[in-house]
């Protein structure tokens, strides 16, 4: 197993590559090397090894139709918590009431690596986490109702998280979740480049197929469905690390700052910069049960300044008209249409490519920061699970790497092939 390939930093990754022959990180994320060509590259290198792997029986196909019943035990804020999850292939639609609803926007760049690794492999390699069932309920109780006995499989990644997952045959049990999850809606919770990834390739398969008939593989796509219900869905923040900002943007952002927002400076304690930190984020989680809440780091000293959205503040007046209300009102939105946007001139998707950068971990923002390597770091609040199929429901999307679900869904459990 390996984690996701965009939460896999190089040296995770090569930690990976080192950790066993056969890990999927060669699948997954391959190694770059100054010597590749177009015929030897990172993505040959993907489709060898997969078809290695399948001669040797390193990787078995099913013999008949199966479901993956997966459960997540994981450690969240030092309480142990669990989270159900069905691994299945799910029918590819546009957007719309037949796709699934998305709530993020995407990066061309990824799509257009993730689509050289599908056209090579042809192989569905992470599955795509799904959120299924909201206003219903019981989806979780129906999949532990499912898992009997001892798992298939049990594993732990590095984090400690526990992968439980119990396959899924008898015809009765299909019949069930088949006749179960028929009329749901699904909302991409992570994975939106993948999901693109596969409507593009099916754009391009049927393009080329003589005698189309919809229930060629391509059609379909690997998700790992939870139910909106399950108390162990966790949604965390990514924080914002800005760089390449003039002087002169940033000399005037406080006093246009305070246009909107009530500035707090919080200094450091002068305990240990791992206590700091937990300090900051806990003011800024109570700040963010009052409203619209930020942190930045990085505009003067080692202080975190807290911004809280003024009452009355006329901050709508700078975003976009035609959103719904509820876009309108996140502090992701409001972050990147009035801070990023208005402010700082981070106005283009080439800016914020040039410009931002992404991280859950804090501690590592403000570090970044410390060293030099970036300007600013804006701390964030997670975002309501509710605000997200909101959003998605409006057929909004949030800017990329708004949510941050943990644990995320590993890598090498279940691959779906797309070839047949």
């Amino acid at each position: 197993m390996a984690p996701p390939y965009d939460v896999i930093s190089p040296k995770e990754q090569r930690f990976y590559h080192k950790r066993h022959p056969q890990n999927v990180i060669r699948l997954e994320l391959g190694a770059e090397h100054p010597s590749d060509t177009a015929g030897d590259n990172k993505y040959t290198r993907a489709a060898s090894a997969l078809g290695e792997w399948l001669e040797k029986g390193i990787l078995l196909r099913e013999a008949e139709p199966a479901f993956y019943v997966v459960e997540h035990r994981f450690n969240h804020e030092g309480v142990a918590s669990h989270r159900w999850g069905l691994t299945a292939r799910v029918r590819l639609g546009s957007e719309g009431p037949d796709g699934a609803r998305p709530h993020e926007s995407v990066m061309e760049e990824r799509i257009a690596d993730r689509l050289k690794l599908l056209r090579a492999c042809r192989v569905n390699l992470s599955p795509i986490m799904g959120i299924v069932d909201r206003g219903t309920g019981g989806f979780p109780t129906l999949l532990a109702g499912l898992a009997s006995g001892r798992p298939d499989i049990s594993a732990a990644d590095r984090d400690g998280t526990v992968h439980n997952m119990w396959v899924i045959r008898d015809e009765q049990s299909l019949g069930l979740i088949s006749t179960w999850c028929a009329d749901k809606a699904i909302y991409i919770a992570d994975g939106h480049h993948r999901y693109e990834t596969s409507l593009a390739y099916q754009s391009e398969q049927q393009a080329v197929c003589s005698h189309f008939t919809g229930r060629e593989a391509f059609n379909f796509v690997l998700m790992t469905l939870t139910g909106a219900d399950d108390p162990g869905l966790v949604a965390l923040p990514t924080h914002r690390l800005v760089r390449f900002i003039k002087a002169e943007k940033l000399s005037e952002f406080r006093n246009r700052a305070e246009q909107f927002f009530d500035i707090e400076r919080i200094e450091h304690p002068g305990t240990g910069r791992a206590e700091t930190i937990r300090s900051w984020l806990g003011r800024l989680t109570q700040r963010g049960g009052q409203g619209v809440a930020m942190g930045l780091y990085g505009l003067e000293g080692d202080a975190l300044w807290l911004l809280s959205l003024r009452e009355g503040a006329e901050v709508q007046k700078a975003m976009p008209s035609q959103r719904s209300q509820e876009w309108r009102s996140l502090d992701v939105t409001i972050l990147h249409c009035v801070m990023l946007g208005e402010m700082l001139g981070v106005d283009t998707p080439r800016r914020e490519t040039e410009c931002l950068d992404y991280t859950r971990d804090a501690a590592e923002a403000v570090e970044l920061v410390d060293a030099g390597k970036y300007q600013l770091a804006f701390l964030m609040n997670p975002i309501a699970i509710s605000s997200v199929l909101a959003v998605a429901d409006a057929g909004e999307r949030m800017p990329p790497k708004s949510t941050y679900f943990y644990p995320k869904l590993p890598t090498g459990l279940v691959l779906n092939p797309v070839w047949d």
